[in-house]
């Protein structure tokens, strides 16, 4: 099957969504309540709802989804900043305070949203939460988290005309880290941020880049390059995107696990290589995102399609997919689909 330029349909999505948010996980194609849902999913689910509201035949439930999403987000948020993560389907918080992926997500999506909401009353209320949040970014320990923050509070800057010193210092502070990293880790055959390839890996030089570009600092702009051009020299393999599994991840000086393979790796390579084109224009970068994007339609490891209807199967082992279609794994399909749609990229198009 070959990809579709065409934005793709949200009728799973919105299957798996009610008032509250998005349900986590699904048994088959059916929404699994008693997993009830989360701030992980739901900012993911808000960034695909803003981008969905570029496109006519998809504003109308974008609209409608979104608001449901940013309430959930608004609602998630404490006074301190912080986000709860995960909710019951009885609608009690299940934790205090969520995981620091959670609260990066969180970030980058209201971020995102400051940026590009597609009503200003959205926008507002995204840059009232991001003011609350953005204190708890030099708390965080986790670098995966910080490059998350990284990418919205790149987007908050943006709208704001750049005139945020507090935003610009955050951003210095997590590129610093993802820069000292590298120097550390760095060897012959392993140009990285860290000894191992774990999960959502291309959002580390992703960050680099949007900080490099948005603060003019080429260094930083080069070093992304460089640790994406390392990281698609691991996972393209005669053009197919082989992902990290994480079925034993990637240690420096060992094999790599080739199965549970994830769709959210996909998208992060998808998003990664189109920033990487940007600031580049080198056709080798579209044609990485290609890989990645027909992954998901059979052109993988396995052969096999991980996309059904309009919603994106949890994950490829040696021979077999898994069947459920959570909202982690149709999330990253819809993310990368809306992506590639995108008519200013044409992404399959050009890098014929």
């Amino acid at each position: 099957m070959r990809p579709t330029l065409q934005p793709p349909s949200l009728d799973h999505l919105i299957a798996l969504s009610d008032d509250v948010g998005v349900i986590q996980h699904a048994v088959s194609d059916l929404p699994n309540r008693e997993t009830g849902y989360c701030t992980d999913d739901v900012a993911r689910a808000f960034l695909v709802a803003v981008i969905s509201a570029n496109f006519d035949r998809l504003r109308e439930p974008a609209l409608r989804l979104g608001r449901v999403y940013l309430a959930f987000l608004h609602h998630a948020q404490r006074e301190d900043g912080q986000f709860r993560n995960f909710m019951g389907y009885d609608r009690a918080w299940l934790d205090e305070v969520g995981t620091e992926d959670s609260n990066g997500r969180a970030i980058w999506a209201i971020g995102y949203g400051m940026r590009y909401a597609p009503r200003p009353e959205w926008r507002d209320v995204c840059r009232r939460m991001l003011e609350r949040a953005l204190p708890n970014v030099a708390r965080m320990t986790h670098l995966r988290s910080r490059a998350y923050a990284a990418i919205g509070l790149v987007h908050a800057f943006e709208a704001l005309d750049r005139r945020s010193p507090d935003i610009e210092t955050a951003l210095r502070s997590i590129a610093q880290e993802l820069i000292e990293r590298r120097a550390a880790i760095r060897s012959d055959g392993w140009d990285w941020f860290e000894d191992h390839m774990t999960y959502d890996n291309a959002r580390l030089p992703e960050a680099l880049l949007r900080i490099g570009s948005v603060l003019d600092e080429r260094g930083w702009v080069e070093a992304g390059l460089r640790t994406l051009d390392f990281y698609d020299s691991v996972v393209l393999e005669g053009g197919v995107f082989v992902p990290i599994g994480n079925d034993g991840w990637h240690s420096r000086g060992g094999p790599r696990a080739r199965f549970g393979q994830q769709p959210l790796e996909a998208a992060a390579m998808i998003d990664a290589c189109l920033e990487a084109y940007g600031l580049t224009g080198l056709l080798r970068y579209l044609r990485a995102a290609e890989s990645a994007f027909a992954w998901f339609h059979g052109s993988n490891s396995e052969s096999l399609e991980i996309v059904s209807g309009a919603g994106c199967r949890d994950g490829l082992e040696a021979n077999w997919v898994n069947e459920n279609m959570g909202a982690e794994s149709t999330l990253a399909y819809l993310a990368s689909a809306l992506a590639v749609a995108q008519p200013s990229r044409n992404v399959l198009r050009i890098a014929r």
